[in-house]
């Protein structure tokens, strides 16, 4: 892991976060190169990559969707910088360019994706974009994207016996928190009290076994994936939230 002593936060600095020490070591020399930009510090997997976003403040972080501690282990990352409401644009990279991959990675927070079979010199162009604030994606993605917002799928938790987990406003509620709406946009959203959607969060992590939003997203992919194959709960309206969210 290497780390730079300045800790000023600058929307250039990147941190970058790849499968192994030798694949950072590699990318980040080859960024250095770059003069816009500045790696401030590299990690392999999801617990360092965490550490270093949180103290350097980087303004852009490169991570690889599947670190040293397992597959999906980046995209967990990205969901955690966005849980996290830190300002910092995150780029996926990813091994090949699939609809699932996609729209995955989007979903998690990012605000682009950048494949493997690319040539490298794409690369700092994609951070340019990101660094700008734009999103950063092709057309064939931007149209899994739109395939994912054309099918919404409704949230429907079950136990392994078949029976329903939640109540129908429990359902609405979980729903909304998947799509990355806080309390008060649920509130809003339902004609409902905060304190009332603060109690429905409360029954809907106690029933499906969850702690907080972004597990609850994690355990509702898990769901979907295994009964229906599909790539997670209501893709295509929280690619969307993700993309446009004027947060950052």
């Amino acid at each position: 892991m290497a780390l730079s002593a300045q800790n000023v936060r600058d929307p250039q600095r990147i941190v970058v976060a790849e499968r192994s020490s030798l694949q950072c070591e590699l990318l980040a020399k080859a960024l250095s190169a770059e003069r816009e930009f500045q790696i401030v510090g590299t990690a392999s997997d999801s617990q360092q990559t965490l550490r270093l976003l949180r103290h350097l403040e980087p303004g852009i972080a490169v991570v690889s969707a599947d670190l040293q501690d397992g597959a999906g282990a980046g995209l967990e990352v990205i969901a955690q910088i966005r849980a996290r409401n830190w300002p910092i644009r995150s780029v996926v990279l990813l091994d090949r360019s699939d609809r699932k991959s996609v729209v995955k990675a989007f979903r998690s927070g990012a605000r682009g994706v950048f494949f493997r079979a690319q040539p490298y010199e794409m690369l700092p162009k994609c951070l340019r974009t990101i660094h700008r604030g734009q999103v950063w994606v092709s057309t064939q993605d931007m149209n899994y994207l739109l395939e994912a917002l054309a099918d919404p799928l409704s949230l429907h938790l079950v136990d392994d016996r078949g029976r329903t987990l939640l109540t129908s406003q429990e359902s609405k509620v979980a729903q909304l928190a998947t799509e990355g709406l806080s309390n008060r946009g649920i509130a809003a959203k339902l004609g409902l009290s905060e304190h009332t959607v603060k109690n429905y969060m409360f029954r809907v992590f106690e029933k499906t076994g969850v702690s907080n939003r972004v597990a609850l997203v994690r355990y509702t992919m898990s769901c979907r994936e295994q009964s229906h194959g599909a790539e997670s709960v209501s893709e295509g309206s929280a690619v969307l939230h993700n993309m446009f969210d004027s947060r950052d």
